[in-house]
């Protein structure tokens, strides 16, 4: 081997590095990050669903359970239920009545998934990536049966 050019194991090692440490830890992360903004989308259809039919009834009583976190619920009485509150983000909520908050949600809902497509392609190209590195691998590995020094023509 050449001092200075780094052998064909070497090289390997460092691509299957590379795949683990930076590219499938990517991918993880893109996809965590889209199943929650998915998570994001379903609660916001379930409060979508709750209020039609709040307004199919016609009440404006409402008896609901409220999580009051880890599963623990307790069932709550609201004598007016004309206008509720919505978690908008960074922990503000803005009253709405029923129309606004129907037109909010699905303004909401387009905005995030429209987000969801860009994640979903992030991750292909993140896929892509690491197919193309496996591929260079590959052809790193089949030249471990090449003589020496057409190797070091390569490099």
């Amino acid at each position: 081997m050449t001092p200075g050019v780094p052998g064909i194991n070497e090289k390997v090692l460092q691509y299957e590095t590379f795949i683990n440490e930076v590219l499938k830890r990517d991918l993880q992360k893109v996809l965590e990050h889209r199943d929650a903004v998915y998570e994001k989308i379903a609660q916001y259809l379930q409060l979508k669903n709750t209020i039609k039919s709040i307004q199919e009834t016609g009440s404006k009583e409402l008896k609901t359970d409220v999580d009051l976190g880890c599963n623990f619920y307790v069932q709550a009485h609201v004598p007016d239920a004309s206008k509720i509150y919505v978690a908008v983000g960074f922990g503000f909520f803005v009253e709405f009545t029923h129309a606004e908050a129907l037109k909010f949600i699905e303004k909401k809902t387009n905005q995030l998934t429209e987000y969801t497509e860009v994640l979903t392609k992030d991750a292909a190209k993140i896929k892509a990536n690491i197919r193309m590195v496996l591929e260079g691998l590959r052809e790193l590995q089949g030249l471990k049966d090449l003589p020496e020094d057409r190797r070091r023509e390569m490099f």
